[in-house]
């Protein structure tokens, strides 16, 4: 099946502004301002050639903006139809409730139902779905949402530390041994002063602080041990300090391009500045703390991941356990953009770098085809939440 295009709001600030102001300058003011509104509605960081932003859209003041849904879904394949079946397992143990995003408001039945009529949709595909999508807004309002993408790395660790293994992975401090109430340590403190040394918290040891560094970036990863014994990691709670962008940082200190910027560049760069790894990567003050499981990576609604469909997002704004529809970037073998796709996402996870209305994070899978995926994603693409029609939710 092709995909949908959706009916959005349109029309350029060019268009609107002649339509407000007399006619004298209005080229030169029209494009000023359209270059002003690019520049303050996204981060800095955020602005390359050919990053996918479409500002063609009419801004608007809603957190969500309801369009009908046409004909034409992107049809999955079977691991989407896994991974919805494992969703309503997880809204079906949940609480009763209700969501209110802005003037959105619905119950936690109403998510229920979208699985429910994708499901026989999936199985009957004559069948066309009740279902009503709502695009989010975007950090600028006008719908663009970036698409960053994560994975599940495998890394070789040591039980026990030795002069190449000496970094340690922890499970997160907690009573008796961290006292209530008392404020974890930041990064630079746990990694490079030492302030949870010998408090037996260490799960694992590795051969590296940049890899521990994007271990906590993606939250979850699988070890393996020198007796080829392997294990998930999982992602197990934060220190509670705010989150900082290493790229944004690099950016801004020039020291990357916007458009060069990726997670290898990243990567590359802290290989050719050893002794300014710790000024750099202290920055970041955010600390993320991992707990062992099952082999199969989780998400933080407890809900296995699932390759190309589980997302993490903003449970503020997106909640857990939602079903969303996205225009996604399509890059090619250099990462550069070369359209969008339509493509049914699950909302399975969260992140300590996934704020607001304007980013979510896109689960790739493991190993080392979804670390390149992952790592070139950081273009704009849009997001509908998809809920039930007026007519599915009185059935």
């Amino acid at each position: 099946m092709k995909p949908f295009i959706c009916n959005t709001l349109t029309g350029t600030l060019s268009e609107y502004v002649t339509k407000s102001i007399k006619p004298l300058g209005i080229t030169l003011l029209a494009l000023s301002l359209l270059s002003a509104c690019s520049r303050n509605e996204i981060d800095d960081s955020n602005h390359f050639d050919n990053n996918g932003r479409d500002l063609t859209s009419q801004k608007r003041e809603t957190l969500y903006l309801e369009e009908s849904l046409p004909p034409g879904l992107p049809y999955p394949d079977d691991t989407f139809q896994q991974g919805l079946q494992q969703q309503k397992r997880y809204l079906n143990k949940i609480k009763d409730r209700d969501y209110q995003f802005d003037s959105l408001n619905f119950p936690k039945s109403a998510l229920i139902q979208v699985t429910d009529e994708l499901n026989q949709w999936i199985e009957d595909p004559r069948y066309y779905p009740k279902i009503v999508a709502h695009q989010i807004s975007g950090q600028d309002q006008r719908g663009n949402v970036q698409v960053t993408g994560y994975y599940v790395p495998i890394l070789p660790v040591r039980h026990t530390p030795d002069e190449t293994y000496r970094f340690p992975l922890y499970k997160k401090p907690k009573p008796p041994i961290w006292p209530k109430d008392t404020p974890l340590p930041s990064r630079e403190e746990i990694d490079f002063d030492g302030a949870l040394d010998g408090l037996g918290l260490e799960l694992a040891y590795t051969a590296s602080l940049v890899d521990n560094f994007f271990l906590h970036v993606q939250g979850s990863g699988v070890v393996e041990y020198e007796d080829g014994q392997r294990r998930l990691l999982s992602w197990g709670g934060v220190n509670g300090h705010a989150y900082r962008s290493l790229g944004k940082e690099l950016i801004e200190r020039n020291e990357i391009e916007k458009s060069k910027m990726s997670a290898q560049a990243i990567r590359q760069w802290l290989a050719d500045h050893p002794k300014r790894q710790r000024e750099i990567m202290s920055t970041n003050p955010s600390y993320l703390f991992f707990s062992e499981g099952p082999t199969s990576p989780i998400g933080a609604a407890n809900l296995p991941l699932t390759p190309k469909y589980s997302i993490a997002v903003d449970p503020n704004v997106i909640p857990l356990g939602s079903v969303l529809l996205g225009k996604l970037p399509k890059l090619d073998d250099q990462g550069d953009l070369v359209g969008h796709e339509f493509h049914l996402l699950l909302a399975q996870d969260k992140g300590g770098a996934i704020k607001g209305s304007g980013h979510i994070d896109w689960y790739q899978g493991i190993g080392s085809e979804a670390k390149v995926l992952a790592g070139q994603l950081k273009h704009f693409g849009h997001i509908w939440l998809l809920l039930p029609t007026k007519e599915a939710s009185i059935q």
